[in-house]
């Protein structure tokens, strides 16, 4: 079973031009400050909301996975939802147990913690990542 919603990703062609806006919507204190993640091709930058978080990501490079979402959506947009498990591994058996295609080996994302991506077409039309709860966060 899936866990609680960790965050929102949004794809944008600028974290500080996004950044800013998230400011006047949440506070200073909200957005936190940008980090690459070379691995993945992506800056990210977390927002806190008072449920959950809004991670902003843009692309380090052509390569980036971002970069062709931004080349279809200029202005950026939502790009996933992630959801929480307790464990990473028996997520990853219970969906391809289930024909649903896994994007993908378990790697580290943003949080510091496992993640994969679930092919949309098996996800209604939205992108899934799945991540595994932080340790103590079950």
């Amino acid at each position: 079973m899936l866990g609680r919603l960790n965050h929102v990703g949004v794809a944008t062609p600028s974290i500080a031009q996004s950044a800013e806006r998230y400011r006047l919507l949440f506070g200073d204190a909200a957005v936190g400050e940008p980090f690459d993640l070379p691995a993945q091709g992506v800056r990210v930058c977390f927002v806190d909301a008072p449920n959950t978080q809004i991670e902003l990501i843009e692309p380090l490079g052509a390569d980036s996975p971002i970069h062709g979402f931004l080349a279809k959506t200029p202005a950026g947009g939502q790009h996933h939802l992630c959801y929480e498990v307790p464990d990473i591994h028996a997520a990853k058996a219970w969906f391809e147990a289930r024909g649903m295609r896994v994007l993908g080996e378990p790697r580290i994302g943003a949080h510091g913690t496992p993640i994969f991506f679930v092919h949309p077409k098996d996800m209604g039309g939205v992108l899934t990542e799945i991540m595994e709860s932080p340790r103590g966060e079950h």
